[in-house]
């Protein structure tokens, strides 16, 4: 999904393409075609969906599809053998899903079920795939050549996709659509930081993705890279 605003090109192009980023002139179309398509659709529904939601109910929205996200979490968990985080991720949903009422309150969190981020990319790279070069998705923004295929099989583990095939044809797109959303109105309050601390916002979300998607894979704790090692 798309994230933040302006697609304008960088103050300093990229005068080589690096081993992370070799597609970079057609990444920044595309990161460009992904900014005006936020400025017109989903930065102004998730602006409304602001100001209709009372703090309190955006809360509880965000919680419940947290407790869902707690699913595909504890499968990653135990495909990379990590069967304590998978209890604890599995025991979330359960308290969650429970005593916080379908996921409406965090009782989990509350309690010191820590909540952990796994997904089949992470598993991918848990194993030792390499994250291979950065790419930009059209509207579903960064990835790479090791999460985009994985995401397929996050979608298909997802809770409202099952939901949607098993159940019903139409909650997957009003439960998706609600999701992307709440997930686009959450980031809302950090544009201005963005917009102020970026020079070229192609480049910083770049960086920031990689930089991020290594530090889950290695659980915090990624090892030290040589220069000319790709991205793992």
């Amino acid at each position: 999904m798309p994230v933040f605003k302006s697609a304008g090109p960088a103050a300093h192009p990229t005068t080589f393409r690096s081993k992370q980023d070799p597609w970079e002139p057609v990444n920044r179309k595309i990161f460009g075609f992904n900014e005006t398509v936020d400025d017109y659709l989903f930065r102004p529904v998730a602006k409304g969906y602001r100001w209709v939601m009372p703090d309190p109910l955006e809360i509880a929205v965000g919680n419940v599809f947290s407790n869902l996200r707690d699913i595909p979490i504890t499968l990653n968990n135990l495909l990379q053998l990590k069967f304590n985080n998978a209890l604890t991720s599995s025991m979330r949903v359960i308290v969650n899903s429970t005593l916080g009422l379908a996921g409406v309150a965090d009782v989990a969190s509350g309690i010191g079920l820590a909540k952990h981020d796994e997904d089949f990319g992470q598993t991918l790279g848990y194993y030792g795939v390499s994250s291979g070069p950065y790419v930009v998705l059209p509207f579903f923004g960064p990835s790479s050549t090791r999460d985009a295929p994985a995401s397929i099989v996050d979608a298909v583990i997802d809770p409202v996709f099952v939901g949607s095939f098993f159940v019903a044809p139409f909650i997957g797109p009003i439960v998706g659509s609600a999701r992307t959303t709440d997930t686009r109105a959450s980031l809302l309050k950090s544009e201005k930081t963005l917009e102020e601390a970026a020079l070229d916002k192609y480049e910083f979300m770049r960086e920031a993705y990689l930089q991020r998607r290594r530090n889950l894979v290695h659980d915090g704790n990624p090892p030290k890279k040589t220069e000319d090692e790709d991205t793992e």
